[in-house]
């Protein structure tokens, strides 16, 4: 990084790649991939471990790095989450002066965050800081799906502004590792914090089957009592010792025995969390991480799944259902014809598999709930849109109210089924 000053006065520092620095990454990238073409043939368990998926997520973010054009497009996206917030700030990207081998950025000052001495002399509240530092990081995670990847102390500063003394923030830098999960991934993560702050054994082993990271062979029971083994040691100690991290790191460890499959996507996350969670207690060694934690995760999930949310995405996804519609009826139509002759039943030999029948019946039913409501729901739209009066609330015909009640409510039966 070089420091400089714009003709317009303003202070940026320059960031700018090292000659022939993708030569030398991409001879580092093909000895990983020789390391793992020799682990994927010797490994009994390279199915699992996935070798050259690991590398090749290596190969991605090492490329997102060597594209500084990139690395100011994750800088202006954090920026954009996070504008006029107590608790972090971006600095601003020059746009007018960045490109694939340069980027330039409004020059901010700072304490490294570990600077220990260099804060207290500054009078900042260090109890506080830690505590947002953990907020901050589960909303990225949870809230905005766009988290700093990278969030060691050298890259998170403490704001110098004497202003913010009582109430002080950090300072992003380097923007070159941001980390982004599905869906589905954020769900399921989410749910196994919840049930890890709730001692809920059960539920993470069940987590752990319904996210396919383990093959649905494996018995739930043992993998409970497996999860009990590893997680509840950590309850005998005080709360603020116990490092959620490294409760994940040893769930994960404890699942490799029953053929998890690893995920290069929460690797990052799990780093990440580390990172935190390390700066964090040298802010404050008795930061109380579940205390912190909990209720940011409960209440970004009771934003993120609740009715107003859905309805939202609904709306958002409606000219895409309504496209398909037509399709609907005939498509149902061939996959009950299926569920009712019932040959998968022919197939029925050991009570596991009929357990598993059973739970899949259940599902069956929930879906054809879900397909319900929201065919009544597209019924109750075209019956709006065929109404012969204006868009006054009382115009609108009844059957178009008792249809879209009736696909709410089949809705709401397959979501709390879930």
């Amino acid at each position: 990084m070089h420091a400089a000053t714009l003709d317009d006065g303003r202070q940026v520092v320059v960031k700018v790649l090292r000659p022939d620095i993708e030569k030398q990454i991409a001879g580092d990238i093909a000895l990983l991939k020789s390391l793992a073409a020799l682990v994927e043939r010797t490994h009994p368990r390279a199915d699992k471990i996935r070798p050259r998926e690991v590398v090749a997520e290596i190969e991605t973010t090492l490329a997102a790095e060597l594209d500084l054009q990139r690395e100011g497009a994750n800088a202006s996206v954090l920026r954009r989450f996070w504008e006029n917030s107590d608790d972090l700030y971006v600095p601003e990207v020059i746009w007018s002066h960045t490109a694939e081998r340069a980027l330039t950025l409004e020059r901010v000052w700072g304490i490294p965050s570990d600077d220990i001495v260099a804060l207290d002399k500054s009078g900042i509240d260090r109890k506080a800081l830690a505590a947002k530092g953990v907020r901050v990081f589960y909303t990225q995670v949870f809230r905005d799906n766009f988290f700093h990847a990278d969030a060691h102390a050298g890259n998170i500063w403490v704001d110098l502004d004497p202003a913010r003394r009582g109430n002080p923030r950090f300072i992003a830098l380097d923007f070159g590792i941001m980390g982004q999960l599905s869906e589905e991934d954020q769900f399921y993560l989410a749910e196994n914090f919840m049930a890890i702050f709730n001692r809920d054994y059960r539920r993470i082993a069940e987590l752990h089957l319904q996210a396919q990271w383990m093959p649905a062979t494996v018995r739930i029971d043992e993998l409970e009592a497996a999860v009990r083994a590893v997680c509840e040691p950590y309850f005998t100690r005080p709360l603020s010792q116990i490092s959620l991290a490294e409760v994940l790191m040893k769930l994960f460890r404890t699942a490799q025995r029953y053929q998890l499959t690893l995920q290069p996507q929460l690797i990052l996350l799990q780093k990440t969390l580390l990172n935190i969670e390390g700066v964090g207690r040298q802010l404050d060694p008795n930061l109380d991480i579940w205390e912190v934690a909990k209720p940011v995760l409960e209440r970004i999930l009771r934003e993120r799944y609740s009715p107003r949310r859905a309805l939202k995405e609904l709306r958002k996804r409606l000219p895409e259902i309504m496209t398909q519609a037509p399709d609907m009826p005939a498509l149902l139509h061939s996959w009950l014809r299926q569920q009712v002759e019932g040959k998968h039943e022919l197939a029925m030999r050991s009570q596991d598999i009929v357990t598993l029948n059973d739970t899949l019946k259940r599902m069956q039913r929930r879906v054809i709930t879900a397909v319900t409501g929201v065919g009544l729901v597209v019924v109750s739209a075209l019956l709006y849109g065929l109404q012969a009066g204006g868009p006054q609330l009382a115009s609108i015909p009844v059957w178009s109210w008792i249809t879209g009640g009736v696909g709410v409510l089949a809705l709401a039966s397959a979501w709390l089924r879930r």
